[in-house]
This record gives structure tokens, C-alpha cells and sequence, in this order.
């Protein structure tokens, strides 16, 4: 259940937007936070649309620069929003207990009372980045999203955001009045599922007395490194390369026998994972791949056998033929989605600011 969190009143004032009172008028921060980076803006809602947010300044840090959240949100203030701030929205992986964000893909604990008092926050809202991710793709279609396979259409219906990143995270955009609802998941936890022999010796590799892997373990960053590692296990090789970046890196030149090899199961398992959720959500808006690591990957994941696994062996090809995978950069839309997401609540009356449901796990 939502729990609120409340270190104050509210102080917003009805305008001529007839706005409700839960709904901040002044600037306000949202922060979308990874296990890596932690992308911050100024936001406000838009003298036009009270619906819709504007930013006012943006940054991107390294998570690993800074102490904990309320360091690094502090130091944004300090430099970029010139004015005092006293409402907050954060998207980050994971599940809130009690006033505890609990998740193993952050660099530190997220406590979120001592979080609002540190900062003199009036509230704070938290919820899930593929939650937002999905808020993000609520209106129209993402003009920097590339085709990776299916048609090159932009239809209605359910929006399916996916991202490997520090985790695996899935979310999927029902369409509806006032921006529609985004259902979260913990889609990344599921059973990975072996599709070639190849895919078996790996994981009775990794789990030789078998045992539960989850697609998260394969398929994210960190994943990556893992698969790599395997292979070079298998083959009786010392693994060379310790990072996913190097690793994809050797995989695009082919210098690297095991890196390509990881690289293409990667992608392979990937392909299934998303066919899957598409089928299961019926998803045909279409397939949105989010994500730096993603993208930084297009060309590999073209050539990979990422369609024939979305589509292959299942009696729903006939419809996922004519979903349309696109892979598309995170960037601002994590910020732009919580935002949107706290505005819009406020404005429904149905979960205004200083409450926060949390779903899957999963970050870039």
C-alpha cells in the first residue's frame, strides 16, 4: 500500500490553473536514480498544461561520487537550481519498506525519512524507474528511438519499456484517460529459460547443483560480465576483459572469441525475455528497449539473433511479428516520467505527492 511520508505542509497555491492543493506550483525536484548514475532536474509544472512539466535545469552524476542521495541531490541544489526547494520526486529500483527503499542495484541505502529531513523537504514521492521510463512514453512516440525490427508503425494499445542496465527492469504503459497508468513489474526476477545447448552449459556453470537464476543474473550489465566470464571457464581461458563496456567494445571488432560468444547470448536471451512480456501484455504499441548500454549496442543487436528469439517457436508470431522493438537512449526520460507521474497524481487526488508504490527492479 502507499505510505505517507509527510515532514510538513504542503505549500502550493491554487492558481489559475485551478490546480489542487497537492500539486506544487513553485520548482520541484525529480531525481531518477541508477546504480551508476543519477540524472537530476529542476522541474515545474507548465503555465499552459498542468499536466505537463518543464525542465528548468538537468544534470547527470556518478552515484559513486558522493556519500549517499542526500549528498548528491544537495549538491544539485547548491549549484543549478538557484531557488529554494522544498518538494521531491525520485524514481529508483526497488521496493519501499516502511520508509526504506530495499533494492541491491544502488550504491547506497535510500532511507527516505531522513532523506526529507536532511534536505527540509515539505514531501517526498518515490516510485519505480520503469514506472517512469513508461510515464515518459505516455503521449506520443519517442522521436530518438531506432527501429531494431517489426514494422515502423506507432500504434496504440500497451507500451512495453524494458531496460538491462545495473538490473533488468520492465514496465508496460496501459492507455487511458489523463496520461493513461503504468503497471510495474519484477518481469527481471523471472526464471532464465536456456534456449540452445550452449545457453545450458552456462547455466550448469553457474548453478551445477541447479538451483533458480534469474534472467536479471544474464541479462543486464553486470549479466554481461557474468556470461563473459563463463565462457571463458568453459573454454579453459583466463578471462582478459573485467567491465561490460570492454567487452562489447571487443565483441564490435571481433578481437575477442568469448566476448562476441557473450554478446550474442546476450542478445539472444534478450530477445526472448522481451517476446515473452510482449506476449504476455499483449503489447502492441510496440516494444521500447531503454537504456545507454542499449543503444551503445544497436549495431550488435541487428546482427544478433535478438528477432528470431522475440518471435521464434511461439503461437503468438502472428501478432508479435507486427509489434514493432525499438531501442531508444534513457537520458532525461526517466526525470520527465517521474515528474509527470507526481504532477498528474496530484491532480487525480488518487496519490499525491508524499506517497510512493514501488514495483520492479532494474537500472541503468
Amino acid at each position: 500500500m502507499p505510505v505517507p511520508v509527510r515532514g510538513g505542509t504542503v505549500n502550493a497555491v491554487i492558481d489559475s490553473l485551478d490546480r489542487p492543493a497537492s500539486v506544487p506550483t513553485v520548482p520541484f525536484l525529480a531525481a531518477d536514480v541508477g546504480g551508476t548514475y543519477a540524472r537530476v532536474a529542476l522541474m515545474q509544472t507548465s503555465p499552459d498544461d498542468a499536466r505537463e512539466v518543464e525542465v528548468l535545469a538537468y544534470r547527470k552524476f556518478a552515484c559513486a561520487d558522493f556519500p549517499g542521495l542526500a549528498e548528491l541531490l544537495q549538491a544539485f541544489v547548491d549549484v543549478d537550481a538557484h531557488t529554494s526547494v522544498r518538494h521531491c520526486v525520485i524514481a529508483c529500483a526497488g521496493q519501499v519498506i516502511g520508509h526504506d527503499v530495499i533494492t541491491d542495484n544502488t550504491v547506497w541505502p535510500i532511507h527516505v525519512a531522513q532523506l526529507q529531513q536532511a534536505l527540509a523537504l515539505d514531501d517526498v514521492a518515490v516510485l519505480n524507474d520503469f514506472e517512469a521510463l513508461g510515464y515518459a512514453l505516455d503521449h506520443s512516440a519517442d522521436d530518438g528511438a531506432r527501429l531494431l525490427c517489426g514494422p515502423d508503425v506507432h500504434a496504440d494499445g500497451p507500451r512495453l519499456v524494458i531496460g538491462p542496465g545495473t538490473g533488468l527492469g520492465a514496465a508496460v504503459h496501459l492507455p487511458g484517460a489523463k496520461g493513461g497508468y503504468v503497471l510495474t513489474t519484477e518481469a527481471g526476477q523471472m526464471d532464465y529459460a536456456p534456449n540452445s545447448i550452449r545457453e545450458r552449459e552456462v547455466l550448469a556453470h553457474l548453478v551445477p547443483d541447479g538451483g533458480y537464476v534469474a534472467y536479471e543474473r544474464i541479462v543486464s550489465g553486470p549479466g554481461l560480465l557474468t556470461l563473459y566470464d563463463a565462457l571463458c571457464a568453459l573454454r579453459g581461458e583466463t578471462p582478459k576483459l573485467a567491465t561490460p563496456e570492454a567487452i562489447t567494445a571487443a565483441a564490435a571488432t571481433r578481437r575477442d572469441a568469448e566476448a562476441v560468444e557473450a554478446v550474442e547470448i546476450f542478445c539472444a536471451s534478450l530477445g526472448s525475455f522481451a517476446g515473452s512480456l510482449a506476449m504476455t501484455f499483449m503489447s502492441q504499441g510496440g516494444v521500447y528497449l531503454a537504456g545507454g548500454f542499449l543503444y551503445s549496442l544497436f549495431a550488435l543487436l541487428e546482427r544478433s539473433a535478438f528477432q528470431e528469439r522475440f518471435l521464434h517457436g511461439r503461437s503468438a508470431r502472428a501478432f508479435l511479428s507486427r509489434v514493432p522493438v525499438w531501442v531508444t537512449e534513457h537520458g532525461r526520460k526517466g526525470v520527465l516520467g517521474a515528474a509527470k507521474w507526481y504532477v498528474r497524481r496530484g491532480l487525480r487526488g488518487d496519490a499525491g505527492p508524499g506517497r510512493f508504490p514501488m514495483g520492479g527492479v532494474g537500472d541503468e
